[in-house]
């Protein structure tokens, strides 16, 4: 698989997730937060077993540990922001989880002495810059619900570049599916020890858990394991700050929200940061290929 088929695919899932805001608010309606994170990835991973089910018996101790650490990972990714969606407003979370894309480059320069490279810092600088015209207020107030998506951020930067790292050498399309039961068996025993677990009560509720578990889970985790394989964490977490910008026209679609003037040239600011780093890893990549040649030739 090429570079830029992967972060197509990326660009794909991060329509899918600029959807989930809405859909967690949906659900959160009748289900509590561990219970809600529980039913959306049980059901994501029965699902994607059954699909994938010949791959999951060929898989190595290798595959389970790993798929261990990335769904211990994306539990406290979805804990903390489940919680935080309850107690702030969707601009703080967007902005905030959003800065997921700082950390990623951040975190491998720390950890794997990653220094990031031109083109990706002047793409995240557009893009936060973006992500902060398009979502933030005039009073940013530190509440406890913007402390648990802040824990977000640096959980889902974490859980990014952990999935670059263990994708290497592992069938990472069984992995994928195993991360969703470890998330989704996580959640269940925090519901079954911290809330009174219960069905949904409306349909509404049926049809977030639904979209959350296929379209944001199943496919959405599966897809980024697979595809992480081929391209790198900076450009993951880069392709990802434009879930905000999905998130806000989901809710135009759906809600009759609109954008400010403000919010419209944040959401022009992410798109540049994002081609901006793409078309000229592509220029790139072509300039290396003909020089290569020519030193051949």
């Amino acid at each position: 698989m090429s570079q830029t088929k992967a972060n197509v695919m990326l660009f794909v899932v991060t329509i899918f997730w600029g959807s989930s805001y809405l859909f967690m608010k949906m659900g959160l309606g009748s289900v509590q937060p561990f219970a809600l994170i529980a039913w959306r990835f049980s059901i994501a991973f029965l699902l994607s077993a059954f699909i994938f089910r010949k791959r999951l018996l060929r898989i190595d101790i290798k595959t389970f540990k790993s798929a261990v650490i990335l769904g211990t990972l994306l539990f406290l990714v979805f804990a903390f922001v489940t919680v935080g969606v309850q107690s702030t407003s969707t601009s703080h979370a967007g902005f905030l989880v959003s800065l997921t894309v700082i950390f990623v480059p951040l975190f491998s320069a720390v950890f794997f002495k990653k220094k990031p490279e031109k083109r990706v810092i002047v793409g995240v600088f557009l893009a936060m810059v973006g992500i902060g015209f398009l979502t933030l207020n005039h009073e940013l107030v530190i509440s406890y619900g913007d402390v648990m998506c802040m824990l977000t951020a640096v959980c889902y930067a974490f859980h990014i570049i952990a999935t670059e790292q263990l994708t290497k050498n592992v069938d990472s399309l069984a992995l994928g599916v195993l991360q969703l039961g470890v998330c989704g068996g996580l959640s269940l025993v925090c519901s079954l020890l911290l809330e009174a677990p219960a069905f949904p009560s409306d349909s509404a509720s049926w049809i977030a858990i639904l979209a959350l578990s296929v379209l944001c889970s199943a496919i959405g985790f599966v897809v980024q394991t697979v595809a992480q394989k081929y391209t790198s964490a900076a450009h993951t977490g880069l392709i990802f700050s434009l879930e905000p910008v999905f998130a806000a026209l989901f809710g135009y679609l759906f809600l009759g929200e609109m954008l400010s003037a403000k919010g419209y040239v944040g959401a022009a600011l992410v798109l540049i940061g994002v081609i901006y780093a793409q078309l000229h890893t592509k220029k790139r990549r072509q300039k290396n290929i003909s020089v290569k040649n020519a030193i051949e030739a």
